[in-house]
């Protein structure tokens, strides 16, 4: 007996050549003829996203963002058709869909829209005939009728979405590795596999720099309760759930992450005055620049430094708005870097722990890692280190925290 409703999300590297979109087809069809019905969100193959931006470039540097999103959108849609051929030749009954065959409606920000509403009325029909769906993750229809992407992580939420919409029982996401793991596994080599982390934990990691679930996808399915399941494309390993933990084991910290997409601006000599947080803070959140870390220094009486973090992607623009308002920001001089990376641990018990944030600091300290900025949560503690020394400080902290 099935269980009812599976939404599953297969990632690029899960169908970025023939043999592995035949694996995808295999698995999806064994999900099948469990008596399941089943629905398919897939993301582009394997590095076709960056080829048709590549492609873009030679046309034009500065192509507009809805000639973009008519691009980029293709993308997926190769991934639907190879994929409900792939279950065709099994001889399973299937039908591919857009992301605007299958109702994703949404706002009208290219590059990054939001959904705002999913008309199942189309997948439920093809489902009602038991018909397998693949639907093309990251994209959708605004109210111009025009095609839109969902920005970074968009085949997750799309995925995620759709579980919600159609209230299914589970919603997995395949990918290159098979679950949620203590740190990267990649250089981090006694990580350990989590059987299951809360809906905070994960969208604190995914914030953080843990490239497993986009954290959109976690915030919506915390939102609408949608069970997620992260399971590895290439083998049949448990994989780790998100869900609302009752009780979680008794690990204090449940993840250490690296995020090297950071730069940091330091405004030293700001007058000292009330507002001019607020007059700096506004003018970069009126010019669509996040902020994360911040730091304001006591100051002399006159003048104090404030120094923040934002994306590599968000300094060029930042430290323009900043020199267009020289005369309302007053700073003495601006300064900024790229050489840094945000390392932190996360874990829900940690708020009631004393002594979490000075171990972390003592495995930095024993391996002579400066530390640049601290902020903390009650289920995080980031610092900002040099970039060279992230990845050395992410072993440090685990090993001072998960060593066995």
């Amino acid at each position: 007996m099935g269980l009812g409703l599976i939404v599953q999300k297969y990632g690029g590297t899960s169908v970025r050549d023939a043999e592995r979109v035949m694996n995808v087809a295999r698995r999806v069809t064994d999900a099948y003829k469990k008596g399941n019905n089943v629905v398919v969100v897939v993301s582009a193959q394997g590095d076709t996203t960056d080829d048709l931006i590549e492609k873009a470039m030679e046309i034009n540097d500065h192509p507009s963002k809805r000639e973009m999103d008519v691009l980029l959108s293709t993308g997926e849609q190769i991934s639907i058709a190879l994929l409900a051929m792939a279950i065709e030749k099994l001889g399973f009954p299937v039908v591919s869909m857009t992301g605007w065959q299958a109702g994703f409606m949404t706002n009208s920000t290219y590059g990054a829209a939001r959904i705002h509403e999913i008309k199942t009325s189309r997948i439920e029909n093809e489902l009602d005939k038991r018909r397998i769906v693949i639907v093309a993750g990251f994209q959708g229809l605004n109210k111009y009728e025009d095609i839109v992407t969902l920005g970074r992580g968009g085949s997750d939420t799309s995925a995620v979405a759709l579980a919600a919409a159609l209230n299914a029982d589970i919603c997995e996401i395949y990918t290159d590795v098979d679950g949620v793991y203590t740190a990267d596994p990649r250089f981090v080599k006694s990580a350990r596999k989590l059987d299951e982390i809360s809906y905070d934990e994960m969208l604190e990691l995914a914030s953080l720099g843990a490239n497993v679930l986009h954290n959109r996808s976690v915030e919506l399915a915390k939102k609408y309760n949608v069970k997620l399941a992260v399971k590895s494309s290439l083998n049949n390993n448990e994989g780790t759930y998100v869900k609302e933990v009752d009780q979680v084991e008794k690990m204090l910290v449940r993840g250490v992450t690296r995020d090297n997409d950071c730069a940091r601006i330091a405004l030293c000599g700001v007058e000292d005055t009330p507002g001019k947080a607020f007059q700096i803070f506004s003018l970069l959140s009126k010019n669509g620049i996040g902020v994360d870390l911040i730091i304001q220094s006591i100051g002399n009486g006159k003048n104090k430094d404030i120094s923040f973090t934002t994306t590599e992607g968000d300094l060029e623009k930042a430290l323009e708005v900043l020199n267009d308002n020289v005369s309302v920001i007053n700073a003495e001089e601006i300064k900024w870097t790229k050489d840094v990376s945000k390392v932190s641990i996360v874990g829900a018990g940690m708020v009631n722990n004393v002594g979490v944030a000075s171990k972390m600091f003592e495995a930095l300290y024993n391996e002579h890692i400066n530390i640049n900025m601290i902020a903390t949560s009650e289920i995080k503690i980031s610092v900002l280190v040099d970039k060279k020394d992230a990845e050395r400080a992410v072993v440090a902290i685990h090993d001072k925290f998960f060593d066995r």
